[in-house]
């Protein structure tokens, strides 16, 4: 009777027709739609090639982030410095390249522990209901309603010697909630199926029926979700280095590099435009991959626009 029930849970959580995440076919079917989406092809080589660009590019630069050339202070683009000095000599294409570096990985790493977060608070919240519903719930209200600027600009300088890591960790802990709303409202709807009701059957405890089943069917919002969080993430950091309440020297970012050029922006064009073009590409590449997975994993958003 055991190994019936088992084999009843497995082969719903496998094949049953709601649980379409798990369905091989759709993923194909997502793979080849995504392929056809010029946006999409657009978004992932733009994206590839900031990413080559900001890794490769140091290696190739004759400068380091912290050099200075103090006969070419302010000097505008040439064969020795691609994209010109700043104000004491430093190159400016190995600090864009870098602070292209911290931004994407800052983006991915917040975009990634923000979605992380939400899923786990939602699941447990819409799965659990009753009192725990009403404690997560609680403290996603209370976190919406604080003004997010706010709390990293007085929590940030006190902790700014721990690091980006820790920006990161500030930068997701006050993204969730909305996508935890979402998430609850699914798994409401999920831990009424029959794979997850088989399971509960057969004893499984909550917490894997959570990670195993409830979770997992959500992989298509998940995914969207921690794609639009990446650009999110990278606007949310370029903002609050550039008032200074970022990343700081001697790490850079490209927040750090508008701020610091955008006082001389007209005068000596180079040391900002460089860069703020560079951010601009990169959330316009990362938004055009989120909209092409938001209309391959879901036909009605495809249909209504």
């Amino acid at each position: 009777m055991s190994m019936s029930a088992e084999r009843v849970a497995e082969d719903a959580s496998a094949g049953g027709p709601a649980d379409d995440a798990r369905v091989p076919g759709r993923w194909s079917g997502v793979l080849h739609e995504l392929l056809r989406t010029r946006r999409v092809l657009i978004g992932a080589g733009l994206l590839a090639a900031l990413t080559l660009a900001a890794w490769v590019g140091p290696l190739l630069s004759p400068w380091d982030i912290t050099e200075t050339d103090l006969l070419a202070r302010r000097e505008p683009p040439s064969a020795d410095h691609w994209f010109g000095t700043d104000s004491i000599g430093r190159d400016i294409f190995t600090q864009t390249m870098i602070g292209l570096q911290k931004s994407i990985i800052i983006g991915l790493c917040a975009a990634i522990l923000t979605t992380a977060v939400a899923a786990v608070v939602g699941a447990f919240a819409g799965y659990f209901l009753g009192a725990t519903d009403r404690v997560l719930m609680w403290i996603t209200d209370l976190m919406l309603v604080l003004p997010n600027f706010l709390v990293l600009a007085i929590l940030y300088p006190a902790l700014r010697d721990q690091g980006w890591p820790l920006f990161v960790i500030l930068l997701a802990a006050l993204a969730w909630m909305v996508t935890a709303k979402m998430v609850r409202g699914m798994t409401i709807s999920l831990k009424e199926r029959e794979y997850v009701l088989a399971a509960r059957y057969m004893g499984v405890p909550d917490h894997k029926i959570i990670f195993r089943h409830i979770i997992p069917n959500m992989s298509s919002l998940l995914i969207v979700d921690a794609t639009i969080n990446v650009s999110a993430a990278i606007i949310a950091e370029t903002s609050l280095s550039y008032f200074g309440f970022g990343v700081q020297r001697p790490d850079v970012s490209l927040g750090s590099l508008i701020a610091a050029g955008s006082t001389q922006s007209l005068a000596f064009p180079w040391t900002f435009w460089f860069c703020t073009g560079l951010l601009v590409v990169l959330v316009m590449a990362v938004n055009l991959i989120g909209d092409g997975l938001r209309d391959a994993l879901d036909p009605q958003s495809k249909r209504r626009s």
